[in-house]
């Protein structure tokens, strides 16, 4: 360099002197550049069928990156709520996020209709169609918000899960529900029709159980038995209030920062998640209700007196629904594809 330097003495002015500083230094900022990463974050637990399947689709991701790539995978909602990693995903934290229909409305509104519309599947057959005809259109426009989905999946019935044994809509007003803290709207319909709901993060669940916070929790049998719920709420209402329904997203930045070969390889393994996901978690409904029976839960199925209070309960729901939980338009397209398939497999 000095060589050069000596034969060009036009550049030992102190502008010159200044580039070649900056030369050097971006030099040697890529030479110590970050590793890639893929962070990906969930509430559910550590080890569960959840969990692993992140982990396998992290390994593709992995195998198509250089050795300085690093995955890391949080489970038990160590990265905050939902809501939280929503954000966290939009600023560059995290990079993915296996999510509910809670944390996937933060982004794309339209999505609620899948998981906010109570008894209105009756089969996972009538969720798996209604959602198969919308999937095009919803991707898009998670797509358009910077988001890619990569799977869809479920986690069984959401099913009410109280300290002390209730049949009937009216015999939860006179209880506090767990509510999730980011959905404002669905906390006013609550109290709207005469519930108390406690806005809390699922990590509060159990010690606000435990003190008497709240007593009752909506929730799929396999997050209360993971959770141990049920040891402090051990009555269940058996109805299946409605599904939970998630997928796996990453950000629209980290998706365009792969290669198309390792797209498509991610595309492929993330199917394959997903369909093991809803094949799963649909057996772990049973077999969790089973394991906590067992342990002392008490399975509270409603007369069928009872359960016409219930769906007319839901009847009255659904106006309010529409246009505030859930967009309208959405509401009425699933009303509508709901109707194509019990035509198509009506006795």
């Amino acid at each position: 360099m000095r060589g050069w330097l000596a034969h060009n003495p036009g550049w030992t002015t102190p502008l010159a002197i200044v580039f070649l500083i900056c030369a050097c230094s971006l030099q040697l900022t890529n030479a110590w550049a970050a590793p890639v990463q893929l962070k990906i974050g969930s509430l559910v637990p550590k080890n569960s069928l959840y969990h692993r399947q992140l982990q396998e689709i992290g390994e593709v991701w992995k195998k198509g990156q250089d050795a300085s790539a690093k995955l890391l995978i949080y489970p038990d909602g160590s990265q905050g709520g939902e809501a939280e990693m929503v954000r966290r995903m939009r600023i560059g934290q995290l990079q993915g996020a296996l999510l509910s229909v809670v944390g996937l409305s933060e982004i794309e509104p339209s999505i609620s209709a899948l998981q906010t519309l109570p008894l209105l599947f009756k089969s996972w057959e009538e969720l798996d169609y209604v959602r198969e005809q919308m999937r095009a259109g919803v991707e898009k426009r998670f797509l358009d918000k910077g988001f890619v989905v990569l799977a869809w999946g479920d986690a069984g019935w959401v099913r009410f899960f109280s300290k002390d044994p209730a049949f009937r809509p009216e015999d939860y007003k006179k209880m506090k529900f767990f509510a999730w803290g980011s959905e404002n709207a669905q906390q006013e319909l609550m109290k709207s029709s005469g519930y108390t709901p406690v806005p809390l993060e699922p990590t509060d669940i159990l010690p606000s159980i435990q003190t008497g916070m709240i007593n009752v929790v909506p929730s799929t049998p396999y997050f209360a038995l993971a959770s141990q719920i049920y040891t402090t709420a051990n009555n269940m209402l058996e109805i299946n209030w409605a599904p939970i329904v998630g997928a796996i997203v990453v950000t629209k930045k980290s998706w365009d920062e792969m290669s198309p070969a390792l797209q498509s390889q991610l595309r492929a393994a993330s199917d394959l998640a997903g369909a093991n996901i809803r094949v799963q978690a649909r057996k772990e409904v049973d077999e969790a209700v089973m394991a906590m029976q067992k342990r002392g839960l008490h399975v509270n199925k409603p007369s069928p007196e009872q359960m016409k209070e219930w769906t007319e309960l839901a009847d009255k729901l659904y106006p309010k629904i529409r246009g505030s939980l859930v967009p309208a338009e959405t509401f009425d397209e699933v009303f509508a594809h709901l109707k194509v398939y019990r035509a198509q497999h009506a006795k």
